[in-house]
């Protein structure tokens, strides 16, 4: 049976109502999942969140309980997978880069390849920088963004792109070497915190 956002739902008092009852028993499955107590946390706030403003035009195809626990599944999910790309990220940048770096030739594509870094952040325009700064090297959430710069998550999203969009434009002649692009990106940003 599809059905539209209940009504007794529909007001603020009845959601605030749905999140009391609902947020105990999903913290508990989301830390099932995740074993990490923050994460968590902050998987079944962002799925109130979302229900919340997408309450309008939410189809539910079962009741509203499924509904949710499967939404937090899935946002578990997508978290770990994210746990994963960045453990993978990690044991390059620990393992491969440094093995690319010994040679004289790498290290002269290295230098190059860190002064086209450069330049390319110095297109990207400050208010972007910063938001990209705090994504990549202090690895801040896009909520935890906004919060810290007083801004809407939408801005926020819109900043990140357009400074993907720059560096994206700006390295297009160094994708194959993309990996160890990254790597040194990472690299770049700790030691320019001044950008």
């Amino acid at each position: 049976m599809t059905s539209t956002f209940p009504m007794s739902w529909d007001t603020e008092r009845g959601f605030e109502g749905l999140f009391k009852e609902q947020f105990k028993p999903l913290y508990r499955y989301a830390f099932g999942l995740l074993e990490d107590t923050m994460q968590s946390e902050e998987v079944v706030q962002d799925v109130f969140l979302k229900l919340w403003q997408h309450r309008d035009h939410i189809t539910i195809e079962t009741n509203i309980n499924a509904y949710l626990y499967r939404a937090v599944h899935n946002q578990c999910m997508n978290t770990l997978n994210h746990e994963k790309v960045k453990a993978k990220y990690s044991q390059f940048v620990t393992s491969a880069a440094p093995t690319y770096a010994e040679s004289p030739l790498s290290a002269m594509q290295t230098k190059e390849l860190q002064g086209v870094i450069k330049k390319a952040m110095l297109k990207i325009p400050e208010k972007c920088r910063t938001v990209f700064h705090l994504s990549r090297q202090d690895e801040l959430s896009y909520k935890e963004i906004a919060a810290k710069l007083g801004l809407s998550l939408k801005t926020v999203e819109n900043q990140m792109g357009k400074a993907l969009k720059i560096l994206r434009t700006e390295l297009k002649d160094y994708l194959p070497l993309f990996m160890v692009v990254i790597a040194i990106l990472k690299s770049f940003l700790f030691n320019n915190t001044d950008l």
